[in-house]
Parts: C-alpha cells; sequence; structure tokens
C-alpha cells in the first residue's frame, strides 16, 4: 500500500504546483505581523512596553546571569511608559525590531498564569461549559517538556483587573503571586496584578522554537478573573499531583521577577 500521497488522481500533482508557487515569507511579512498583532493588542486595551529579546542564548539586556533573560521591561520607568497609543507603538516595532514587549497588568487587565498542561486541561473545561474566555496565550509550547523545565512552559489567561480596593489589605499582591509555593490553595498559579507584566506575543525566548504565542487572540473580550480562577487552579491541583505522583514535585520559580 501507499503511503496515501497523491491518493486521489491529481492532488499530490497540483499541490506540488501550488507550494511552488506560493511566495515565500520574507523578514517584512514577520515585520508586518508582528506590529499588526502589537497594534491589535494594543487597541484591546492592554498598555505595552519594549523589552528585552534574546541573543542566541542569551539576553539583549548584557547583564551577567540575566534571571529572566528576552522576559523584562527594558526601562526601569515600564509602567509610566506602557501605552496603547498606535503611533508610540509603531515607533517602538519600527525602531526596535528585534525588541518583544511587556503588558503591564493590574491598570486594564490581570493575567492568570498556569503550567501549560494544566491550562490546556483548564481551557478545554471552560469553553466545554460555555464560559466566556478572553485572550490566551502559550509560552515554550512548542518545545516538549522533557527539553524545557515545566516551570517555562506556561498558558497565560488575560482576564478584567480586579481594580484597587478600598481595603487595601484585600490586595492579592504580585510578590506572592510570584511565589506560589508559599500558597497550597493555588499550587502553580500566579495572578499577575497591580505593579506585575508578562510578555505579549509575538515574543521569542532564548533557544528554539520558544515563543510566546496567542492560542486565542486580543479580540476575546476580558472576562472576570473569578469566573475562570476554581476551574484553574483545581487543573493546577491535579497537575501537580499528577507530578508528584511522577516523584517531580516540580519547580515554582518566579516567571516574571520585578527585582530586575
Amino acid at each position: 500500500m501507499g503511503d496515501g500521497i497523491g491518493r486521489y488522481r491529481g492532488t499530490e500533482s497540483k499541490l506540488a504546483q501550488w507550494l511552488r508557487r506560493r511566495p515565500r515569507r520574507t523578514a517584512a511579512d514577520d515585520a508586518d505581523r508582528r506590529e499588526n498583532l502589537l497594534l491589535a493588542t494594543a487597541a484591546a486595551g492592554l498598555p505595552l512596553a519594549p523589552a528585552a529579546y534574546p541573543v542566541g542564548y542569551r539576553c539583549s539586556c548584557e547583564r551577567i546571569g540575566c534571571p529572566t533573560p528576552a522576559r523584562h521591561p527594558v526601562s526601569f520607568a515600564w509602567q509610566t511608559q506602557s501605552t496603547t497609543d498606535r503611533a508610540q507603538i509603531e515607533r517602538w516595532s519600527r525602531n526596535q525590531p528585534e525588541a518583544n514587549f511587556i503588558t503591564a497588568t493590574g491598570m486594564v487587565h490581570d493575567v492568570l498564569d498556569v503550567p501549560l498542561d494544566a491550562g490546556r486541561a483548564a481551557l478545554e473545561r471552560l469553553l466545554a461549559d460555555g464560559v466566556d474566555v478572553g485572550p490566551v496565550a502559550e509560552s515554550g509550547a512548542a518545545v516538549p517538556e522533557e527539553e524545557l523545565p515545566a516551570d517555562e512552559r506556561r498558558m497565560l489567561f488575560f482576564t478584567a483587573t480586579r481594580g484597587t480596593p478600598e481595603d487595601e489589605d484585600e490586595w492579592w499582591p504580585c510578590e506572592l503571586d510570584c511565589h506560589p509555593e508559599t500558597m497550597d490553595e493555588h499550587p502553580g498559579l500566579r495572578w499577575h496584578c497591580r505593579g506585575s507584566y508578562v510578555l505579549v506575543p509575538p515574543a521569542r525566548l532564548p533557544g528554539d522554537d520558544r515563543t510566546v504565542e496567542w492560542v486565542r487572540g486580543p479580540e476575546h473580550a476580558l472576562p472576570d478573573p473569578l469566573t475562570l480562577l476554581e476551574t484553574l487552579t483545581d487543573a493546577c491541583a491535579r497537575y501537580a499531583d499528577a507530578r508528584a505522583a511522577d516523584g517531580d514535585p516540580g519547580r515554582h520559580e518566579p516567571a516574571w521577577p520585578l527585582n530586575h
């Protein structure tokens, strides 16, 4: 038996002809895609600022031992610098063609950041239940788990922000979000809110095929985070239990340290 190629008469030859005629993607095409995605993200209300980018397996910041290579803002003023202004984002994109971009959380939106496998299970369940899920991004999804620490394979759920509570004691600060091992009820989950940031797609990380890409784009409305939280925490708990059963409790290091 054959391998199935050209099973229907003429299929293989027509496909081969189409592939030969198909124009190759150019650097200009990639730059246009990048800028269009960034502008769409800003148009959805997510404020952006330039971030570091990979130079081989190093970070463009050239800091020796950079703890989060290609994942941090380039300016210490990133919170005030972050903007949705189209003209400014176009200037940044064209003047810094290699740069990644971060979005500052806690102003318009928050991000619930979970292990990739847990996030995929939760997303499937949320969609099956008819829950309105907003933008979702994956980090490191193209790299097999055995080739990349599980802590670097993440799924990001973008939600509306919780806002500034009247009682500051009720605020869940990002310093705690970055250390979920201290919060047994939320294993593996990081809630990026006021004072935090995450990379936005398209972003590149050091190493082969390590990127941040949209699974659901910024055109989706931002949901209330509490509508997702129970399903996400349940999926994270199941993920942690599965890893523990395999003899690997996993690592929960900060994904986006704020002390860079």
